[in-house]
This record gives C-alpha cells, sequence and structure tokens, in this order.
C-alpha cells in the first residue's frame, strides 16, 4: 500500500483535517475483504459506508504530522481505529437496541442481531491485522495503548449499562464522568497519542496530547448531552438516558422539582421532553453543562499550547476544536 500522501515533506496544509480526511479516505476505501459468506462481509461493507466523520483516524494522522513527517505506520494505526469504532457500534447498537445508526437501519435491524456480532467480531479481527503491520520502532508502545484504550472502551460500556439500570438516587455526575472518559474520551485522545508516538513525540509532549485528547472527548460529549435534551427528535432517544443534565438535575432539584423530574421520567421520551427542557432550564443545568464544555475546552488547548512545537504546528487542531465545540 503505498502512501496516499508524501511522507517526506508534509507541509502546513496537510496538516488539515480535510486534506488527511481525504487521504485517510483515499486508501481505506481501497481496502479487500473477501467476497464470502455474503452476509458477513455485505454487513461489513454496509456498516463502513454508512457515513461517520472518521475523527479518530484522523486524529491519529493529526497527531502523526502534529510532531514530524506523515509515516505510512500512522495510516496503519489510523486503519486500526476506524474499525475498532465500528466493531463498538455494531454491538452497541445490539446492547442498546437501537433502530437507527447516522440515520439509516443499524447493522442488526438491516441483517440481524447474530450478524451484527460476527460483523463487529471480524472488523475487530481486522483492526489487529492493521496493527500488526506497523514497521517502527513505536510498534509494541502503539499496540498496548491500543489495547488499553479497547480495553477502557468495553469498561466504559459495562458501565453504562450498569447505570441505566441502576435508580437515580444511587449515582452522581461522577460516576457518569468515569463512564464517559471510559467509554468515549479514552479512545479519542489515545488516537492522538498513538500518532504523536508514531511522529516521535516524547514523554511530555505524549502526555499533553493525550490530555488535550481526553478533554475534548468529554466535552463533546457533555455538548451530545445538552444538544439531545434540547433536541426536538434526537436519534435513537427510546428511553432517558441517564446523562449529565438528568443527574445534576436530580442532584440540584428542589423536593417539588425533583417529583416533577420522577414523574415526566415516567412518560414516554417525546412526551417528557418538553418539560424535561423547561426542568432543565429552572435548575441551570443547562447553562451549567454549556461551562463545564467551555472549561474542558480550555483545558484541552492549554494543554495543546504546551506542546513543545512551533504554534503554527498546532493551528489545525485548533481549528478543528472550533469547529467541534465552537469558539
Amino acid at each position: 500500500m503505498e502512501p496516499p500522501l508524501p511522507v517526506e515533506n508534509t507541509t502546513a496544509v496537510v496538516h488539515s483535517f480535510d486534506v488527511l480526511l481525504a487521504a485517510f479516505e483515499n486508501q481505506f476505501n481501497d481496502r479487500l475483504f473477501p467476497q464470502t459468506p455474503v452476509n458477513l462481509y455485505n454487513a461489513i461493507d454496509y456498516l463502513l459506508k454508512s457515513g461517520g466523520k472518521r475523527i479518530r483516524p484522523v486524529l491519529c494522522l493529526m497527531g502523526n504530522v502534529l510532531m514530524g513527517p506523515l509515516q505510512m505506520d500512522a495510516f496503519l494505526a489510523a486503519n486500526a481505529l476506524e474499525l475498532f469504532h465500528n466493531f463498538t457500534l455494531a454491538h452497541d447498537d445490539v446492547m442498546e437496541a437501537a433502530t437507527l445508526r447516522r440515520g439509516k437501519p443499524a447493522l442488526h435491524i438491516k441483517y440481524s442481531a447474530p450478524t451484527a456480532i460476527l460483523t463487529g467480531d471480524t472488523l475487530l479481527l481486522y483492526a489487529y491485522d492493521y496493527l500488526n503491520r506497523i514497521q517502527g520502532r513505536h510498534k509494541q508502545k502503539v499496540v498496548h495503548l491500543f489495547n488499553e484504550a479497547a480495553r477502557a472502551v468495553c469498561e466504559g460500556q459495562q458501565m453504562d449499562l450498569d447505570q441505566e439500570a441502576q435508580p437515580l438516587n444511587v449515582l452522581t455526575y461522577n460516576d457518569y464522568l468515569h463512564k464517559v472518559i471510559l467509554k468515549n474520551a479514552a479512545l479519542l485522545a489515545v488516537s492522538l497519542q498513538m500518532g504523536a508516538i508514531i511522529g516521535g513525540a516524547g514523554i511530555t509532549d505524549q502526555e499533553h496530547i493525550y490530555i488535550f485528547g481526553k478533554n475534548i472527548g468529554i466535552a463533546l460529549q457533555l455538548q451530545e448531552d445538552h444538544q439531545e435534551a434540547f433536541s426536538e427528535a434526537p436519534e435513537n432517544l427510546t428511553r432517558h438516558r441517564k446523562n449529565s443534565l438528568l443527574l445534576k438535575t436530580y442532584e440540584w432539584s428542589t423536593p417539588e422539582q425533583r417529583s416533577q423530574l420522577l414523574a415526566l421520567l415516567s412518560l414516554p421520551v417525546t412526551d417528557a421532553m418538553p418539560g424535561l427542557a423547561r426542568l432543565y432550564k429552572n435548575c441551570k443545568t443547562g447553562e451549567w453543562v454549556l461551562r463545564e464544555k467551555e472549561r474542558l475546552q480550555q483545558t484541552a488547548l492549554q494543554h495543546l499550547a504546551n506542546i513543545s512545537i512551533p504554534a503554527v504546528n498546532k493551528r489545525p487542531l485548533q481549528e478543528l476544536t472550533e469547529i467541534l465545540l465552537g469558539k
């Protein structure tokens, strides 16, 4: 597989998300899978072509060019990250009985739950196939980080299942935050760190890029919580999720407001949403979530600023942060 971009002379324009996204897509779309069993590989094709922002693989490439010339090993790591991410989606949708994914029928709806599970398992194996092709001396560290992040995602998913089964009075925002770090933020942070290691980052810079990614990952989840709470028709919202707004509202509510909250949670989601949105505003938890998102974003940018490279090299990640989270 030839590098989609020159590896010996990357320039500032190559650092941009859009350019690296195009480079990633060009080589990712050239991957070859067997043709049989037909249902298995058609299901893989359906899932991988169903859209998605490709945030994690492109962050891996951005982590690489942040620190040095673009390496083919970064594309191999990026492919592994994207395949692993889709593995988690296939399994999560089965566990959560989701009907839609990216605006289309979820994989287990389009095919079947057993096929969706096999699809995820197969994607995980292909992810490790890409990792095994990495050639540089950084291979052992990169694979170790991938394994750590993969385990965190699985632990976070179990915590998610556990928390959804627990009553509100035994959960706290810190419980939710711990789950978000494992399930959502860890893989995003490690995507950047893996790329930075391939690019030659030292230990201190690796720590800064990881913390940058972790805080961005948490902020993105809080932003999603807020959008979901105030959206007219959020995708796949068939039950009341125990997210940041719900937990903080329960914590901060007066006895009367808490009674209102519990009554609303006994209603179907679409019927309850207007009342919940009013309660979030009255308890000021909507405002708090936006402030917390902003705090996390600024913390992330401070760690990005602390990385020991020229400021111009950091601009693409700053711009991406603004696109994802706002200025």
